[in-house]
């Protein structure tokens, strides 16, 4: 087998696997219950609001994360590698808008399938 045709076989092996989860839509209880065990909602929130004591959130509101990358190609690979490996500390996209400097990696408190569920319901959002 040359590596061309295991590539080609690789590709449309995760093909069918996007496809297959983008299927099968996670309620919104559901991932929300899966953020809550992973400790998701210690740094974001659903829905952005400004907080009373002036300071800005520790991590983006997931509403805001959905309007960020909603539509984007790849975007939900990119994000579940972010929840499991941590976001780029030099990255400015959240900067001035949220008050923490990176996302810490978080494979020890979620499954790769979890957080792409939880992605995938995030960049559902409205």
């Amino acid at each position: 087998m040359t590596h061309r045709t295991l590539l080609a076989g690789l590709t449309g092996i995760l093909m069918l696997t996007s496809v297959s989860v983008m299927a099968d839509p996670v309620s919104d209880e559901k991932a929300k219950k899966i953020g809550a065990a992973a400790g998701c909602f210690t740094c974001h929130s659903l829905r952005h609001e400004d907080l009373k004591d002036g300071k800005k959130p520790i991590g983006p509101a997931w509403d805001d994360v959905a309007l960020q990358y909603k539509g984007k190609p790849g975007a939900a690979d990119f994000l579940t590698r972010v929840v499991l490996e941590g976001s780029n500390p030099y990255s400015s996209h959240w900067k001035n808008k949220v008050s923490g400097v990176a996302m810490p990696p978080n494979a020890v408190a979620i499954n790769e399938s979890d957080a792409r569920q939880v992605v995938f319901w995030i960049l559902s959002l409205k």
